[in-house]
């Protein structure tokens, strides 16, 4: 649907907003690639698979590799859960595939079955540091949270640790309800080096794709996080 000959004052007033005013806003611009990660991770949050679509091939055409985009797809499976992920994996191999891309991508994984849990509750403590260690003995959810977020997810190249809590921040954020989890997150962005000044510029890109409601929520847990730092 050409939205410019459907619905042609709503189209150019949207795409001044989203692809002028907020892209070039100034003190809350990000590189290209950061951009679009975190626009792709937004819009499986808030389960907006139709732009999604249409966001995909932009993120590519900027710099982000076919093998990005899709670990942004399988990090968001340990967030949204697969019912709501399967939509997003069908258009992405979708869009790779009408570019000429093979697949299946080279494989990323670094962990096994054996190891999954060892090396994904490291991945907790780099992240959240020493009070993470034995965190997975203390329930069946935590440990899953170990081997399995970040045992099957986090482990995995294509991505760095900053850039993975970067687009779970946008899971959190754009799905809404999370606030617990999205305050964490934001620490655990900190902890990264994403400072507050960073993940504002997140919501602040996202915010056309979300919507202002979610936009100020995130807003909130990045100052508490910010705060319980101080």
């Amino acid at each position: 649907m050409d939205y410019r000959q459907t619905d042609p004052e709503f189209a150019e007033r949207f795409a001044h907003f989203a692809f002028d005013e907020v892209v070039h806003e100034p003190e809350q611009q990000l590189d290209d690639v950061t951009r679009h990660l975190a626009v792709l991770a937004t819009l499986l949050g808030c389960q907006g698979v139709d732009e999604f679509r249409d966001a995909l091939p932009r993120a590519l055409d900027a710099g982000v590799t076919p093998v990005m985009a899709k670990e942004v797809v399988y990090q968001a499976t340990a967030y949204l859960g697969i019912g709501r992920v399967r939509p997003f994996l069908d258009a992405a191999n979708e869009v790779l595939t009408a570019r000429g891309i093979a697949l299946p991508l080279e494989g990323q994984a670094t962990t096994t079955m054996e190891d999954r849990l060892e090396k994904g509750a490291q991945a907790q403590v780099d992240i959240f540091g020493d009070g993470m260690k034995e965190a997975w003995k203390s329930g069946t959810i935590n440990r899953w949270l170990a081997d399995n977020c970040f045992g099957d997810y986090y482990t995995r190249t294509g991505l760095d640790l900053a850039q993975r809590e970067m687009i779970t921040f946008c899971f959190l954020a754009a799905q809404g309800g999370c606030e617990p989890q999205l305050t964490a997150h934001a620490g655990g962005n900190m902890n990264m080096g994403n400072d507050k000044a960073f993940l504002t510029k997140v919501v602040c890109q996202c915010l056309p794709y979300i919507g202002y409601p979610r936009s100020l929520n995130a807003i909130r847990c990045i100052e508490q996080a910010a705060q319980s730092r101080s």
